[in-house]
């Protein structure tokens, strides 16, 4: 599979123009800094951004693209979400948070305990949102099948 057929994932988000000269405020949603090393390509509805240059800048990032060249321009980019084609990554144990959402949670006995509708961001363990309105810790994920069935094996009285 070519980069241009893998699934996207949202990877984070223009927030404002700084400077005068098209750097713009980043707000990077992964883990992954490499997404915006220079020669990266970024994708976004508007189109394709290439990181000319990047720097952390307190929680967020300082970015030249090289289609973005006046703060005027700047401006107008303010709120594009950027994304980025999934990194091959050989790790069984990463869970790509886009195959939860719409997943049906089951827990170790096969009780059918909700549908994922969001995953909330937590210090300890990031959190499935259910519909039922439970939050289960990712770390109680026994298996995944991306966007149809999670297995959690939780702790007695979670779910009460």
């Amino acid at each position: 599979m070519s980069a241009d057929e893998r699934p996207t994932l949202e990877v984070g988000r223009i927030v404002k123009a700084h400077g005068l000269k098209g750097q713009v405020v980043v707000d990077l949603w992964t883990d992954r800094r490499e997404r915006l090393d220079p020669g990266t390509q970024l994708l976004s509805a508007r189109g394709p951004l290439h990181v000319v240059s990047s720097s952390a800048h307190q929680d967020r990032f300082l970015v030249w693209f090289d289609e973005i060249a006046t703060r005027e321009a700047a401006d107008s980019w303010r709120g594009v979400v950027l994304s980025a084609p999934r990194l091959d990554i050989d790790d069984e144990d990463v869970i790509w948070i886009d195959d939860l959402f719409g997943a049906e949670v089951v827990d170790a006995q096969g009780v059918v305990r909700g549908t994922v509708v969001d995953v909330e961001a937590n210090p300890a363990s990031d959190l499935l949102v259910l519909d039922s309105g439970a939050l289960v810790p990712l770390t109680f994920v026994t298996s995944v099948e991306a966007r149809r069935r999670i297995v959690v094996d939780v702790p007695e009285g979670l779910f009460q």
